[in-house]
């Protein structure tokens, strides 16, 4: 008699929890339920995105799924994304309550929040990157002057194979540094290579397997399981980031900004206590968002663009033709020599289409009740943009399944930008990052294009283009062959 009473009970509890997460009234499709787990036992974890796509196929452009009981709208394709975070741009600009990534930048930052903090942060960013060089020559100077340190390493390795996975992290993190705290540090260096490391490791643990328990499964949010290590990675970097703000405050002089610290500690002075969201700990996780942002996705994008450009020899050979014809004895390449370079330009572009570094953005929510493609979506639904669909989408791209620059050339050989590239995300959470960023692929991949031939090791087998997925796609490792090649210079 006792056991027929649990197994009711239980049974009582599970059509409750049933009912509970059943789908609004015209809310988005999607695959059915099941209580308390919703659709996390329904998707491989480890293969996200090809769920993510065989979903879109049966339930349509805009479908839900739930993790837990908690709903996320998936947004696919172009038409979309541009309903929603462009034409709709600021119903779709928030930011979730209860997130891994909210937990472990504690709602400050940049990235991660919203309302006014988010645009007075954002603002700041902005017209400060701007002011120390973004988009200008002084911010190709420091391009150019960290570039000479990867060519010197692989000129040591010319004739051998090297391998890249650290070289470019260590790059882009120095480029960001020399904005951030005004300075660059040897790739040896102990800040150098602590905060990169905490940056991939936790970049592959945000979106993966563990994040999504975390998503569904509160309970076991303390308990020593792998999620915890972005924990402990976000301490580390709060523990490095704070002592180089302390050591700022020291040699701050107001009103004469070196660098974004400084800029930041003059804001801070100026607006004093009249209740703006500028704070010292607010600062740590400002630089956090910023070396996050500036240093995984172009980093990854370089490796991925040598990982192609060695197994497609005949489109680097192609680059190498067209660089050396524009660039002829010009001692150094500039940023506006892109505009000489079509075929060029269309490979880096390409390499960003498939590359596909951040596949599913940045986790958005609705700031109210709205409505998308004919569906009510309810004001804190989360959303998750498929930047991976746009990439690929069929009717919007030449060669969406395959590497080829012909996606970005029409028919007299001209460089054109299809509406459907978006790796940057689109409307008003547009990545901040995305003027230096296209500088870096640039200038850095042109500059080591002429001085060197890249070439896959017999050794290393058949090429697996297959990414690593977390919140930053990287390509598996790989070692590269590294060969000199002769070009015109004036200092040749």
């Amino acid at each position: 008699m006792l056991g027929s009473v649990i197994l009711l009970c239980i049974s009582f509890s599970l059509f409750i929890l049933f009912v509970r997460t059943r789908r609004p009234t015209n809310f988005p499709p999607g695959p059915r339920l099941i209580p308390i787990f919703g659709n996390l036992l329904q998707l491989n974890l480890v293969d996200l995105l090809n769920d993510l796509k065989k979903l879109s196929e049966s339930y349509g452009k805009v479908y839900s799924i739930y993790l837990g009981r908690k709903p996320v709208v998936v947004l696919n394709g172009l038409q979309a994304m541009k309903e929603a975070l462009v034409t709709q741009s600021v119903e779709f600009a928030g930011r979730p309550k209860d997130h891994i990534a909210i937990d472990l930048t504690e709602r400050k930052g940049v990235v991660m929040t919203d309302g006014s903090i988010w645009k007075e942060h954002r603002r700041f960013a902005l017209t400060t990157l701007r002011n120390f060089g973004m988009g200008k020559r002084s911010m190709e100077e420091r391009i150019l002057g960290e570039i000479s340190y990867i060519v010197t390493h692989l000129e040591k390795n010319a004739g051998k194979t090297t391998d890249p996975q650290t070289l470019f992290h260590e790059a882009t993190f120095n480029i960001i540094c020399t904005v951030l705290f005004g300075t660059r540090y040897k790739h040896e260096d102990e800040f150098l290579q602590l905060n990169i490391h905490c940056i991939r490791e936790t970049a592959k643990i945000i979106n993966g397997p563990w994040s999504m328990i975390y998503e569904m499964l509160p309970l076991l949010r303390n308990l020593p399981l792998p999620f915890q290590k972005a924990f402990e990675n976000r301490d580390l970097m709060k523990k490095s980031l704070g002592d180089q703000v302390s050591q700022h405050k020291k040699s701050w002089v107001p009103g004469e900004p070196w660098d974004l610290i400084d800029c930041y500690l003059d804001k801070m002075e100026k607006r004093g206590d009249d209740g703006s969201s500028f704070s010292e700990e607010q600062l740590v996780f400002y630089l956090l968002d910023l070396l996050f942002a500036g240093t995984d996705t172009s980093s990854n994008t370089l490796l991925t663009a040598f990982l192609y450009l060695m197994t497609h020899p005949d489109v680097q050979e192609r680059c190498q033709k067209e660089i050396d014809e524009v660039l002829g004895e010009k001692e150094q390449v500039s940023f506006e020599d892109r505009h000489r370079m079509p075929y060029t330009q269309a490979v880096i572009h390409e390499v960003q289409r498939v590359a596909d570094t951040v596949p599913l953005s940045v986790i958005h929510a609705t700031t109210k009740d709205t409505r998308l493609m004919g569906y009510d979506i309810p004001k804190g639904t989360l959303v998750i943009p498929n930047l991976s669909s746009v990439l690929s989408e069929e009717n919007q791209w030449k060669f969406p399944h395959e590497f080829n620059p012909s996606n970005f050339l029409n028919d007299e050989e001209e460089f054109v930008k299809p509406e459907a590239f978006m790796p940057f995300s689109a409307g008003s959470r547009v990545c901040l990052g995305e003027g230096l960023a296209r500088m870096e692929l640039f200038l850095i991949l042109v500059t080591l294009l002429r001085r060197f031939k890249f070439v896959w090791p017999e050794e290393a087998g058949v090429p697996d283009y297959t990414p690593v997925f977390g919140v930053t796609q990287t390509p598996k490792t790989y070692r590269m062959g590294v060969r000199l090649r002769q070009f015109n210079s004036v200092n040749s």
